[in-house]
């Protein structure tokens, strides 16, 4: 009985030094990665954060670990956004009529936190809860369709941008701050499973083309053929439903709040390790 105790020790012993040494001599390099899910926008088509028309995004990612904790995330992402009034609970909303649809390419620097001590393929440390936050540009182009045809908006000042009194044109890129937590889990040494949902915080109210005022119709003359232009009908498309609304100077979104969107992903990770010789005692 006593030597089966012993034996039994002796196994236990052998087993955590032999993890103890595994681990030790481990070392996480980094990690590529890629993800596919959905997407949501936020801003004045979508005033109150409804998530009812989620879209695509996928991503693409490389890790740089210093330690099982911290580490360096440069990323690429793409995100299809779209949104429109007609799918609002608001009936000022439905009534304004307007829509948007834009690609989304995305590059930022984020650093990344892992809550648990993270050691890919060594039971006990092949999971973590992690968070990231960093800083982006992204690049942007609104358009809607009018009896069929693909109109970009911001070539057509649909706010009057660009005129006497008006705001200036706004451009096709801005800066984002993404703020992210996530979930990995290694099924081995070489490979993980992650799911993660992040939120960009942005530096453009124009995601949608929508931000501050009708410009009036006075500041959309009609083309040489005598017909509206494109920039008129787009502008305000209340007269699709009804009487038009967009009177100069009325207010057509919210400028004090910037847009946003939320990238939700699910992917696979593929792990670049070394291992430390160890050092003579």
């Amino acid at each position: 009985m006593m030597r089966k105790k012993i034996l039994l020790s002796c196994i236990v012993i052998l087993a955590f030094f032999s993890v103890k040494a595994q681990y030790e001599s481990y070392k996480q390099e980094g990690e590529f990665g890629i993800g596919v899910g959905l997407d949501h926008y936020f801003g004045d088509l979508d005033a109150n954060a409804a998530l009812n028309r989620p879209k695509f995004t996928a991503g693409i990612y490389f890790l740089k670990q210093f330690n099982n904790y911290i580490g360096l995330k440069v990323a690429g992402d793409y995100a299809f956004l779209a949104y429109a009034d007609k799918y609002s609970k608001n009936p000022v909303q439905v009534e304004r009529n307007l829509s948007f649809n834009t690609n989304i390419y995305e590059f930022s620097l984020n650093g990344v936190f892992n809550f648990f001590k993270f050691i890919p393929g060594v039971e006990g440390y092949n999971y973590t809860p992690y968070m990231s936050i960093g800083a982006g540009v992204f690049s942007y182009d609104p358009y809607a369709y009018l009896n069929g045809q693909k109109y970009y908006l911001r070539p057509l000042g649909t706010e009057g941008q660009g005129t006497p009194g008006r705001p200036a044109p706004y451009g096709s890129m801005a800066v984002c701050f993404p703020f992210a937590v996530g979930f990995k889990f290694s099924i081995s040494d070489k490979t993980n499973v992650f799911a993660e949902v992040g939120y960009r915080f942005t530096t453009t109210d124009y995601i949608d083309d929508v931000s501050t005022t009708y410009a009036g119709s006075a500041a959309f003359p009609p083309l040489p053929n005598g017909q509206p232009s494109p920039a008129f009908l787009l502008q305000d498309r209340s007269y699709e439903l009804g009487a038009p609304i967009g009177i100069k100077d009325r207010q057509r979104g919210n400028s004090l709040q910037k847009d946003a969107y939320v990238l939700f992903h699910v992917g696979i990770s593929l792990n670049l390790s070394s291992y430390i010789c160890p050092t003579a005692k």
